[in-house]
């Protein structure tokens, strides 16, 4: 050990669907993120703290880039403006084939203080090697980029060189979390997350961007938790849809969250939901706000 501690913020930005939340978990080695095939799962910013004897990494996944149609989109792209801001390094994801917007990508990168390190990923794509170096060499010149490594986030390819580029731009700095914390977010916040990825998983179309997950009840002991989620939406047709003929959509969707949820927190869990309107939502701050969400 050499006495010198590193620590820093190592932001993830990205378009949707680009792979930062499967990229936040390979790196973190548990499942922080959730993860859907769905643009725009991720909702907050997400903090993972990954920890080493003389390091402290803490990860942020955050919602991706877009252009905000409604409210909730306005606060889903303040948490990626912080996130520029505030990195020590900043991790800009894109997916091969992806080309370089000046507006989307380049606004951003110019606020950044911090180290700038491009993550080019589903190389996979490519069966010739030389493909991916030329891809390489075209993001090259898009910006001044600290570091460029190609990825497959998904099957693992070259994640291992994401870490030793980490630490080797990390500044000197203390924790700035206790060793043993994993993250910034209570467990209720985890809780709701699940379910909302099983929502995202089961329902098609607009539903799964209409619904909120609030847990209202969580009860802890030694070897059960029990918890009661309120799922809201915005029309009652989608609360139909939402509990399926007889119940049993919004059964599955407990079924399957459940079964997460015990591998998360490693002890049986009791969930009950209930699904409430809560008319257009998604558009009223002062409604937002109730949810957890921020503007400034």
């Amino acid at each position: 050990m050499t006495g010198v501690h590193k620590a820093g913020f190592v932001n993830i930005i990205g378009k949707p669907n680009v792979g930062k939340s499967t990229l936040m978990n390979r790196l973190m080695g548990e499942k922080i993120s959730i993860i859907t095939s769905k643009a725009q799962t991720t909702r907050h910013r997400i903090l993972g703290i990954l920890n080493g004897e003389d390091y402290q990494i803490v990860l942020s996944d955050t919602p991706g880039i877009i252009r905000p149609a409604y409210e909730l989109q306005k606060s889903m792209m303040q948490h990626v403006r912080i996130s520029v801001e505030d990195a020590d390094i900043l991790l800009l994801m894109i997916e091969a084939g992806e080309h370089f917007d000046e507006e989307m990508h380049g606004q951003l990168l110019k606020k950044a203080q911090g180290k700038r390190i491009l993550i080019i990923n589903k190389i996979d794509r490519f069966e010739n090697p030389d493909e991916v170096e030329k891809l390489t060499a075209v993001w090259e010149k898009t910006f001044s980029w600290d570091e460029i490594i190609p990825v497959s986030a998904l099957q693992g390819t070259n994640i291992d060189q994401v870490l030793p580029s980490l630490l080797k731009h990390l500044p000197e700095h203390p924790a700035y979390y206790p060793k043993d914390q994993l993250s910034d977010k209570p467990e209720r916040f985890f809780a709701s997350e699940i379910i909302r990825e099983k929502i995202f998983q089961t329902y098609r179309k607009e539903v799964p961007y209409s619904t909120e997950v609030v847990i209202t009840e969580f009860k802890e002991s030694d070897d059960i938790i029990r918890m009661r989620a309120e799922i809201y939406v915005e029309r009652n047709s989608q609360k139909g849809i939402l509990i399926g003929k007889a119940g049993s959509a919004l059964k599955k969707v407990g079924i399957e969250a459940r079964k997460d949820m015990e591998n998360f927190f490693g002890k049986q869990v009791h969930l009950e939901t209930f699904v409430k309107v809560e008319k257009d939502w998604r558009s009223k701050r002062q409604k937002l706000t109730r949810f957890g969400y921020n503007f400034k």
